[in-house]
């Protein structure tokens, strides 16, 4: 564990205990209304307004500092996944198919704990810090998006927010500069043929034999269109056909996602899977539908940005402590943020026996002794600023 001067093991223990209360309530993307009404409880306990202008179930709040001369934003996730807990744990899941399964639980109570920290500590703060509880990172429509649009990062000189990544090791905390998430862009295909005999294929126009091209055609884009040193990754997730052994289907569909690190390279692969649908689908006698759904931008941490990020993490934890990483094709609604405003989106690891599990997985937990390294980077990003 790293040292953490401003979290005592009084505000570690408090923060463990709002985690596990969200941990066992969990509720999913735009659900978030208990979760809501328990962090303006918690905010109103601190003297910290909120700013009601924004939709629920988001909850965003405004700490007045004491020179005001910069407004920081500090942004947590409370959305759960709907995935069917597994375990032991004391703490495990009251709510049938619905979990913390990605941390935002942690996410939660560690912006709350430096919430707290702020309150008791009111001189010690010099900015402005808008807090920012988002609901719905982790479906569509995003919370995120939601709230840049209504004005969430209106005056704001820059805006941070942390993960707690079970990848990394506990201990470390870091990122990658510059483009660090990919987009996150689906597709829906139908590609219309004309059935028949399975014995009689000349008579027909088989959409599973173009679904075949179809598939094996996106793989050039990436490997033919999409520049070398530009990641980006085209995926089928599901494909529905017929169910007998000797027809041929009138009809198959096909679904997948997009994801590229940069914006030229999620607009490049879009046209190009448009286009490809078309043509090879017109090319066999067949009509092809495709609908794109946008969905997250690339996240870019800007280096500015995060040029302070890593002295506040060497100031504080010490220069061994700061991990630079790879950009992941993972994908983060964080990026609606940083599309608008500087800022930075930052890991701190986690990686133990307790926290063994990837993310996603029925059985992944927090190790919470990386809760007090999340409070304190939170308190000294808003200090530092």
């Amino acid at each position: 564990m790293l040292q953490t001067k401003n979290v005592d093991s009084e505000l570690k223990a408090w923060a463990i205990e709002q985690r596990r209360h969200f941990h066992m309530n969990p509720e999913l993307s735009g659900q978030e209304y208990n979760t809501s009404a328990y962090v303006k409880e918690k905010l109103a306990e601190f003297g910290i307004p909120l700013d009601d202008k924004f939709s629920g179930p988001s909850v965003v709040a405004f700490f007045k500092g004491t020179e005001g001369n910069k407004t920081i934003a500090l942004r947590a996730d409370m959305d759960a996944l709907p995935l069917q807990e597994e375990g032991d744990k004391p703490y495990i899941s009251k709510v049938p198919g619905v979990m913390h399964g990605c941390g935002h639980d942690g996410h939660t109570a560690v912006l709350l704990a430096a919430a707290k920290w702020m309150s008791n500590n009111p001189d010690l703060v010099k900015n402005n810090i808008r807090l920012i509880f988002q609901s719905s990172e982790e479906a569509s429509p995003s919370g995120a998006q939601k709230l840049v649009k209504e004005g969430v990062l209106d005056g704001i000189d820059a805006i941070y927010g942390i993960h707690l990544i079970s990848r990394m090791p506990m201990g470390k905390v870091g990122f990658a500069t510059g483009y660090a998430m990919a987009s996150c862009n689906d597709f829906d295909i139908k590609i219309e043929g004309k059935g028949g005999h399975a014995g009689y294929p000349h008579d027909t126009v088989d959409p599973i034999y173009i679904a075949s091209h179809l598939i094996q055609a996106f793989q050039s884009v990436v490997s033919r269109n999409l520049h070398p040193l530009h990641a980006g990754v085209i995926s089928f997730g599901g494909m529905q056909a017929g169910n007998s052994y000797n027809v041929i289907p009138h009809e198959v569909t096909l679904k997948g996602t997009i994801r590229a690190l940069t914006f030229e390279a999620a607009e490049l692969m879009h046209e190009k899977t448009a286009q490809l649908t078309e043509s090879i689908c017109a090319s066999f006698g067949a009509k092809g539908h495709y609908q794109f759904i946008e969905g997250t931008p690339p996240l870019y941490n800007h280096p500015e940005a995060c040029e302070f990020a890593r002295s506040v993490i060497e100031n504080t934890f010490g220069a061994d402590a700061f991990l630079p990483i790879d950009p992941v094709l993972g994908a983060e609604d964080f990026s609606y943020y940083l599309k608008d405003k500087v800022g930075a989106f930052i890991n701190v690891g986690m990686q133990s026996d307790k926290s063994q599990y990837p993310h996603h997985h029925p059985k992944f937990d927090i190790d919470e002794d990386a809760i007090p390294t999340a409070i304190e980077l939170m308190i000294q990003l808003a200090l530092q600023a």
